[in-house]
């Protein structure tokens, strides 16, 4: 079993270091840059590199590459902290659900703003009581004539305050079993009765926002995919956002400044540097089977649990080598203090755990009390 990459992908390895550490050199470097690191800029260059909608279908306006090339290009852009946010939602997860479930006019009308990184994408999942366990979402949409009447509010919606669109999943109704009666439907955001709060966390951070829904109408063709059957459209959303090389690389540049200041004289700083070094490289063999569509249903939870429960080892790891610099605010720190948000967006490792044993072993549930 041969895991060399070929000479285009090596090719394609240097172009994408080399557009990264540009981008970072004229913007700067930001830790965890697909969520942390916004410039519309520089997402309009990737698009003029062919780099958004790398992989969709040419008839879509992509450039119909293999993933493992986007692959390539997002472990080199996020390991060196290029700002890619403004683009990374549309592209890896909007624009590929509107190609699976979207109508040919919902295409036609969302998908070349994406492509040319002119709109930014969020993505209304999470509310106050409903994080992983989505099901629980209680943001309603109802008819009212030839429009979709929503209230409700979000939370944890990055770029809520700066996107153009919101990909909102909401309940259409309220009959039977919590996952029945879910929809997903496309919101602008200058919408009247739309109200966004930013929301800082202690690393300054503040792409989170809660987002308010007071009697918000949108047209009833917004509707992406089937009213009230769109938990498995979100499933397979969370499949792209769980399992891709930005769950394992947000914080691969505070390894490689740790390992360069490490007391490698020593053999335990060695031997903890070959272990995470060790499990960096099956992380990415992980990823890389979920983009290759080799991985078996739902697998993509265990991929990240596994990815970014590295990505705290990383954080542990740094934190010791630098010692007491580490409690001096600079964007090392800035960036070990964003680390235990790893295992949490995107669902916690305790779901992933419970995904993975329920859905991809079959193990039983246990009986409620």
């Amino acid at each position: 079993m041969d895991f060399a990459w070929s000479p285009e992908q090596i090719e394609l390895r240097e172009q994408a270091r080399q557009v990264a550490a540009d981008a970072v050199k004229r913007f700067g470097r930001h830790n965890d840059s697909w969520i942390n690191g916004f410039s519309k800029d520089f997402a309009k260059e990737m698009a003029a590199l062919g780099w958004i909608g790398l992989t969709w279908p040419t008839e879509f306006g992509g450039q119909g590459r293999p993933p493992v090339d986007r692959l390539i290009i997002g472990e080199e852009l996020i390991t060196a902290g290029a700002p890619i946010a403004a683009m990374w939602f549309a592209d890896r997860q909007m624009g590929p659900t509107l190609i699976a479930y979207g109508r040919d006019d919902q295409q036609a009308e969302f998908l070349p703003g994406m492509l040319s990184g002119d709109t930014t994408w969020c993505i209304g999942m999470s509310e106050p009581n409903a994080g992983s366990d989505l099901a629980s979402l209680v943001t309603s949409a109802r008819r009212d004539g030839d429009e979709w009447v929503i209230n409700g509010q979000k939370i944890w919606t990055s770029f809520g305050d700066v996107a153009d669109y919101i990909y909102l999943i909401c309940r259409t109704s309220s009959d039977g079993p919590p996952h029945q009666g879910i929809s997903e439907i496309i919101v602008p955001m200058d919408t009247p009765g739309i109200e966004v709060r930013p929301i800082k966390d202690m690393t300054t951070n503040q792409h989170f926002c809660e987002v308010f829904f007071t009697d918000v109408r949108v047209p009833l063709p917004n509707l992406v995919g089937v009213e009230g059957n769109a938990f498995k459209q979100t499933m397979r959303q969370l499949e792209h956002e769980r399992g891709g090389i930005d769950r394992l690389v947000s914080n691969r540049a505070l390894f490689r400044l740790a390992c360069d200041r490490a007391d490698t004289s020593d053999p335990r700083v060695r031997q903890e540097i070959a272990r995470l070094e060790s499990a960096y490289r099956i992380g990415r063999i992980l990823v890389t089977r979920e983009v290759l569509g080799q991985a078996p249903t739902g697998f993509s939870a265990a991929t990240k649990c596994f990815c970014t429960e590295h990505e705290i080892e990383v954080a542990e790891f740094v934190a010791r080598v630098y010692g007491a610099d580490a409690t001096v605010w600079n964007d090392v720190v800035h960036g070990l203090l964003y680390a235990p948000g790893y295992t949490i967006m995107g669902g916690t490792s305790n779901i992933m755990r419970n995904i993975l044993g329920e859905r991809v072993l079959g193990l039983p549930r246990e009986p409620r009390a």
